[in-house]
């Protein structure tokens, strides 16, 4: 049995097996995928939504898609909202670090594009310089996903 192994582009999270011959010219393909996460991270773990994230790219890269034809947009809403907030004020509003931080960083540097419903962002009072570098403020969660949906991207069911 294959084992399960981190990287290999976010190198501490989305773990995965690599299963041989299990995508026909794995070279040629392109992502284009959307993950709608409202979840916040549950008893100071990881958010398995982010992880999987992680998972998604290091399992295809590691089956030999490059990096470059991986899109990924993640569109948060809900009380994931809160998670975006930058590691001072997340430490300032919640009293405590956010755990995702790092796996947050990591997919951001590997390209993926992460959007945050406004109206979720209004009901937790959080406005669009409060929030990561390299994160967006959409108009909404159903704005950000329509669009991308239009660009060719395809919602993923897990």
């Amino acid at each position: 049995m294959p084992e399960f192994k981190t990287g290999p582009i976010i190198k501490n999270y989305g773990q995965n097996a690599q299963i041989a011959g299990a995508l026909e010219n794995p070279s040629q393909r392109n992502f284009k995928i959307i993950f709608d996460i409202s979840e916040d991270s549950k008893s100071d773990k990881v958010n398995a939504n982010y992880n999987t994230v992680a998972r998604f790219i290091n399992m295809h890269v590691r089956a030999g898609v490059p990096l470059k034809n991986l899109d990924i947009a993640m569109v948060i809403h809900g009380k994931a909202s809160s998670e975006m907030l930058t590691r001072d004020l997340y430490q300032a509003r919640f009293s405590k670090d956010n755990v995702n931080d790092e796996l947050l960083n990591d997919l951001i540097n590997a390209g993926v594009d992460i959007y945050v419903c406004g109206q979720s962002a209004s009901y937790y009072k959080i406005d669009s310089s409060q929030l990561k570098p390299g994160i967006n403020m959409a108009l909404s969660a159903m704005t950000a996903n329509q669009l991308l949906q239009q660009q060719g991207y395809i919602l993923n069911p897990f």
